[in-house]
């Protein structure tokens, strides 16, 4: 009782705070039901006043209730399909800055996870350089038995943990409230929003995640000329602390200052652009807040990226999806993207290949139509998607991480090169992926991951038929002791090891055997 009288308190505080910047106020009564109309008039009345240019200042609203609704803003940007496209648009903007704490506290934390004296591990250690909801940077010297060089230290904010925790409780509270007074949100599958939220919060709570994704990050990139990144001290990073090297370089914020040393402007926005492309398409990993912050020049002239808090993932089966779509614009040929969809199974089959093919016809061709430097990559997707709902095309929340940094890139991009060609830029990129894996040479290799998938069905059916065997004996047992088998009973131990069985046994070779003949066959 008291932890849900907790729950409702601070629920009750963020909803004065959105309500009181007007995020409540557009909304229409008619649409509500007659229960919820009483609040909804309440809100509006403590709104704030604002012109109609203004809008609703949900961003800000996130901001001001801190860091876990800072997070939960951001990851609602990802979800057009549970808040609108207008609520996205004003969430985009939202800005995960907040004040710095102490420095002494900081050295505290540091000292606590290395158990041992600040003195030990670093010679000089400064104040923070940029601060965020969950974490701060400093500016550190290694000891000299260390090496001496120039590093940052990630250093965890004191309590988020906590803090995170309680509020998670709070919009899990709110979350299963809904669903179970108004049916209709089990439609926008609120927990299970909540509940990616949760992981995703988690894995950022502990830099050795981070560590991991930017050492993984590196491996990949390791080969690129013009792309690199910082490389991690795995011996000073821990669950509170991470630890890298310094990137002594010029942000990409301060384009006069790139343009006075001397840097090709035009050059990098390609190299920004392509890097980005590079990464979803070629490696399936890449960074998802790609911003004129996390990117900077370094002595080399490469581009180089920092913190790996959020990270975006893509199948292969998802890069193939973004190659071909982008392929088929390029070259202006929609009825292959629309093919690509019905392919990849994220239109249903009760919809015409030739119908999705005219609608996507009519975002392509006022694209084409415009200049060059007037074409976006990102435009092109959001209306994509806007388009396939029409077609009852669910959400992939990985290719709306993908568009969502697609867009940042693209700023960044026509920030350093306002007439920069998107098409001709992609192109290459987009090309040397389909040539590579959709070729002769990217069906071997399907027909690879098939057979190995078939092997391993294989190696697992003795442990299936052993325990099949095994259930059998033990139905034996209880009919020949006169022990009672209901139906019910027969019907849970068929649901539950019949299914089981013949879906991972039979059912996975008839499928595996149709994948592998519709591999070969193209």
């Amino acid at each position: 009782m008291l932890a849900s009288l907790g729950h409702i308190g601070r629920l009750g505080r963020a909803a004065f705070v959105l309500a009181r910047e007007g995020v409540f106020s557009g909304i229409d009564p008619a649409v509500v039901p007659v229960a919820a109309r009483p609040p909804l008039a309440l809100a509006r009345m403590v709104a704030r006043r604002r012109t109609a240019a203004q809008g609703a200042r949900l961003g800000v609203a996130m901001g001001r209730l801190g860091p876990s609704y800072v997070k939960l803003g951001q990851f609602l940007a990802t979800r057009p399909d549970v808040v609108g496209p207008a609520a996205v648009r004003d969430l985009e903007g939202l800005q995960d800055r907040v004040p710095p704490f102490p420095r002494e506290v900081a050295v505290a934390i540091v000292e606590a996870a290395f158990d041992r004296p600040l003195a030990q591990t670093f010679s000089h250690f400064g104040e923070p350089v940029a601060a965020a909801s969950v974490a701060q940077v400093h500016k550190a010297r290694l000891t000299a038995e260390r090496g001496g060089g120039e590093v940052a230290v990630k250093v965890m904010r004191p309590g988020v943990d906590r803090r995170f925790k309680r509020d998670l409780g709070d919009l899990y509270f709110a979350a299963r409230t809904a669903e179970r007074l108004a049916p209709d949100a089990r439609r926008l599958k609120i927990v299970e929003v909540i509940d990616a939220l949760a992981r995703s919060v988690t894995m950022e709570m502990d830099f050795r995640i981070e560590a991991a994704a930017a050492s993984e990050f590196a491996e990949n990139v390791r080969d690129d000329p013009d792309f690199r990144i910082p490389a991690i001290d795995w011996t000073l990073t821990a669950k509170d602390v991470l630890t890298l090297e310094w990137v002594d370089g010029t942000s990409l914020t301060d384009v006069a200052l790139l343009r006075e040393r001397g840097y090709d402007l035009p050059a990098l926005g390609r190299t920004v652009l392509q890097s980005f492309l590079r990464h979803a398409m070629r490696d399936g990993l890449f960074h998802a807040d790609m911003h004129q912050g996390n990117l900077f020049m370094d002595a080399e002239g490469r581009l180089t990226a920092v913190d790996f808090g959020i990270m975006g993932r893509l199948g292969r089966r998802e890069r193939r999806f973004l190659a071909e779509i982008l392929y088929g614009f390029i070259r202006r040929d929609y009825l292959r993207v629309a093919e690509v969809h019905f392919q990849a199974g994220y239109v249903p089959d009760k919809h015409r290949v030739e119908d999705f093919a005219q609608a996507i016809r009519a975002i392509g061709e006022p694209i084409h139509a415009r200049r060059a430097d007037e074409i976006s990559m990102a435009k092109l997707l959001t209306l994509l998607f806007e388009i396939t709902a029409l077609f009852d095309m669910r959400t992939r929340v990985e290719l709306v991480m993908l568009q969502k940094t697609m867009v940042v890139v693209e700023g960044v991009a026509r920030t350093l090169d306002p007439r920069l060609d998107m098409w001709a830029t992609a192109e290459p990129v987009v090309r040397t992926w389909i040539e590579g894996n959709l070729g002769p040479a990217g069906k071997v290799e399907d027909v690879a991951a098939t057979v190995g998938g078939l092997v391993r069905g294989a190696l697992a059916l003795p442990d299936l038929l052993l325990r099949a065997e095994k259930i059998l004996g033990k139905m034996e047992t209880a009919v020949e002791d006169g022990g009672p088998l209901a139906p019910a009973t027969l019907e849970r131990t068929a649901a539950a090891e019949s299914g089981r069985l013949t879906l991972l046994g039979v059912a996975l070779w008839i499928i595996a055997i149709g994948v592998a003949w519709k591999v070969v066959m193209g």
